[in-house]
């Protein structure tokens, strides 16, 4: 029998984690402001050789191992070959012991549309997902296929509890947009949008306009009440909510609004960690304007909520839900631009500051992040630091990293050759037997999957 996976069907084992979190990282950024030193988790990072390839890409505790699959250029399974450009992901089916993962490919600029040309949205559309069936029991990829094309820069995205992904454009192009060489690229619809994809793909990709034209990133379904919530990844940026006319049926249409943090117009710099504020929702009047009128400015949405008391954030990207609360990144948010992690409790109307990265070196601009069985944060890092990292915040308020990426290729695979150790961290995400920890590296454009001793640790 198969069932669906997400966020929520792991919530009901998060639900104390996640509540300790929220007093775990408030004392946590006043330790790490304070210059204290950190410990915990599994342990000292050490080299460790991919199963796949024998090649050491990253680094992982004692007693852990990996492997990779769905390196860009390999073969898929509907005969193309596998895309650039590896962002957000999550397991949208289990069927024993195999899970469908969608994952996004952010391709964007000049190019025509990978898969079936029949099921395209835009012919001139880069980007897309591509679906990877993982086997939990014998660790190996048995499928792969192309499940939405013809969209641009597919960044990040969000289980549904009903069991598909919602990937989101991070590009407002159209045709009139423009390349580096001051050319038209030539797409032929417009961009900014949320896609549905299911576990067998989508074979008529249409966007879901109400959920807004701008320049998206992440999403998380709050299961209770069908509302969507969506990340901007610009500065400014607004937090935004999605109210579906239907729950479960987004294609119906619904309500756009975005966050009101009474009393603060902007919390891009100096909050305080542990400050919490109210909330209030303003409504978004016309979700599909992409840009102020006369300009290219991509503001359109957030603009229309800004001049109602919305909120200002600095790049949101990353936004999960566990036990009743999202937790949100801000990548380049707080005093010292390396980041903000936000809880927002629905139920409550409450939105809290929960900890800012003091420096790179404690955290560097964390993005997509995800919630362990056992109600850690995991956080993939995207500063440019040397060494990027998969960082764990705990609900006893440690950090601590798990992976960190130390890859270095001279054409050992697919003819790829380069230092990649700067390079992203992207679409963190569990099994949901929990045996299993899946991520991306951006760039080459791999996807890794961990496992391990997790019951010596905090995951």
């Amino acid at each position: 029998m198969s069932t669906a996976s997400s966020p929520d069907r792991r919530s009901f084992l998060l639900v104390g984690g996640a509540c300790a979190i929220a007093a775990g990282l408030t004392t946590l950024s006043a330790r790490l402001l304070s210059g204290s030193t950190l410990t915990g988790g599994y342990g000292p990072l050490h080299p460790a050789k991919d199963e796949s390839t024998g090649l050491e890409l990253i680094k992982l505790p004692e007693g852990f191992r990996y492997r990779t699959f769905g390196w860009t250029g390999d073969p898929l399974s509907d005969g193309g070959k596998t895309p650039p450009l590896h962002d957000g992901m999550a397991v949208v089916k289990t069927d024993g012991d195999r899970i469908t993962l969608v994952r996004n490919q952010e391709v964007v600029g000049r190019g025509k549309a990978f898969g079936n040309p029949r099921s395209q949205y835009d012919p001139a559309g880069p980007g897309g997902c591509t679906n990877l069936i993982f086997n939990t029991k014998s660790g190996e990829l048995e499928k792969s296929f192309i499940s939405l094309c013809g969209t641009v820069q597919n960044c990040s995205g969000g289980a549904t509890p009903w069991g598909t992904w919602l990937s989101g454009e991070e590009n407002v192009g159209d045709a009139t947009t423009m390349h580096a060489d001051k050319k038209p690229i030539g797409y032929e619809k417009e961009h900014g949008w949320v896609f549905e994809v299911g576990p067998d793909g989508n074979p008529d990709p249409q966007p879901l306009r109400d959920m807004g034209r701008f320049i998206h990133e992440a999403v998380a379904v709050d299961p209770a009440t069908g509302c969507v919530y969506l990340t901007e990844d610009t500065n400014p940026a607004g937090f935004y909510r999605f109210t579906p006319k239907v729950k479960g049926k987004l294609a119906d249409g619904g309500k756009l609004e975005m966050l009101v943090a009474v009393g603060r117009a902007d919390v891009r710099k100096r909050v305080k960690p542990g400050s919490t504020f109210g909330v209030k929702w303003v409504p978004i009047a016309d979700p599909q304007l992409a840009h102020t009128p006369k300009t290219n400015d991509s503001k359109g949405v957030y603009l229309q909520g800004q001049k109602l008391g919305g909120t200002t954030f600095a790049r949101l990207e990353g936004v999960f839900f566990a036990g009743g609360k999202l937790f949100i990144t801000s990548t380049s948010g707080g005093d010292a631009d390396q980041g903000q992690v936000w809880e927002y409790t629905p139920a409550e109307e409450k939105l809290r500051i929960l900890f800012e990265s003091p420096g790179k070196d404690v955290l560097n601009m964390p993005d997509n992040l995800c919630a362990s069985p056992r109600g850690c944060l995991v956080l993939c890092e995207d500063g440019g630091r040397p060494g990027q990292r998969l960082q764990v915040l705990t609900p006893e308020g440690q950090l601590f990293a798990f992976a960190e990426n130390v890859m270095r290729l001279r054409g050992e695979k697919n003819g790829i050759r380069g230092d990649f150790r700067t390079c992203e961290w992207s679409g963190v995400c569990f099994s949901p037997c929990g045996t299993w920890m899946f991520a991306n590296l951006q760039t080459p454009g791999i996807t890794v999957a961990i496992t391990g001793p997790w019951d010596a640790g905090p995951f």
